[in-house]
């Protein structure tokens, strides 16, 4: 009774944590598509004309999504060796608070509570993080991104001094009357420019300013390529390295989803893998 009970977990926890079969791919698949029929649902009760028409229908539709998460997150606690890995990890913790808020409308009456329902309608929008595991090539992504830091650190602090320094030039050239009143506030307008994001609200006057901004302009365009070029390379060499990558395997004890193909033991906490 015992290894068949066994042999109940392993299955289903392949088809929940696993995407290396036909029924872990359309688990998740399913999975998906219900999420994103979440996301829909909770964007058009915040439209009043909808929520007022279909009050009704959203409302029956959320509740059979929010039972349908909680089915999920259940056999998610029930199919892994060790549940407290899942329950407070990332992903366990967004599962959790995507689903808890329509259960608390039981406890939560009265009218001075509105303003807490809407606090608590916005926690489902968490949901839309879980289509981050949908989504393989995000962990190439993520090590390109952690490998990148210390450059883009070093960049972001080389903007921000660049910044301070022509903006200070931008005071002294243009003064309080036009508009920089004060060397903060001239920094504010230069990072404005030098992101071309250009709000408006204050401009140079003179000519040596408006050529000044002119510089700042052209420096904004060809800043805008090297975080995207480091985290490239970055991407580049990661996705070179890992030719072995993920083939939807996952540890049955803690949950881990990147598996090496030729792995016996889990990366992670060391469980032998089953084959």
């Amino acid at each position: 009774m015992e290894k068949s009970n066994k042999s109940w977990r392993a299955k289903l926890h392949e088809v929940i944590y696993g995407t290396h079969t036909p029924a872990g791919k359309m688990f998740d698949i399913i999975l998906l598509i219900v999420i994103l029929y979440s996301i829909i649902v909770v964007m058009l009760e915040s439209v009043p004309r909808f929520d007022i028409k279909y009050h009704r229908f959203l409302d029956i539709s959320e509740w059979i999504v929010t039972i349908l998460f909680t089915v999920e997150y259940i056999l998610r606690i029930i199919c892994i060796k060790k549940p407290s890995k899942y329950i407070f990890s990332f992903f366990g913790v967004v599962d959790f608070l995507s689903t808890i808020p329509k259960y608390l409308s039981f406890f939560l009456v009265g009218s001075q509570y509105i303003t807490a329902f809407r606090a608590l309608r916005l926690l489902r929008v968490f949901r839309i993080l879980k289509l981050v595991r949908f989504v393989g090539e995000s962990n190439n992504l993520l090590r390109a991104l952690r490998a990148s830091r210390a450059k883009i650190f070093i960049f972001v602090f080389f903007v921000l001094i660049v910044s301070v320094l022509l903006g200070t030039v931008m005071y002294l050239v243009e003064g309080p009357e036009h508009g920089f009143n004060s060397i903060p506030h001239s920094i504010y307008w230069t990072i404005v420019t030098l992101t071309t994001v250009g709000y408006g609200d204050i401009s140079p006057e003179t000519g040596f300013g408006q050529f000044l901004a002119t510089l700042i302009m052209i420096i904004g365009y060809g800043i805008i390529a090297v975080p995207t070029g480091i985290v490239s390379a970055e991407y580049t060499r990661s996705t070179k390295k890992r030719d072995v990558e993920s083939n939807g395997r996952s540890c049955s004890d803690c949950g881990c989803e990147i598996q090496r193909d030729d792995a016996k033991f889990c990366r992670k906490c060391g469980h032998k893998l089953d084959d």
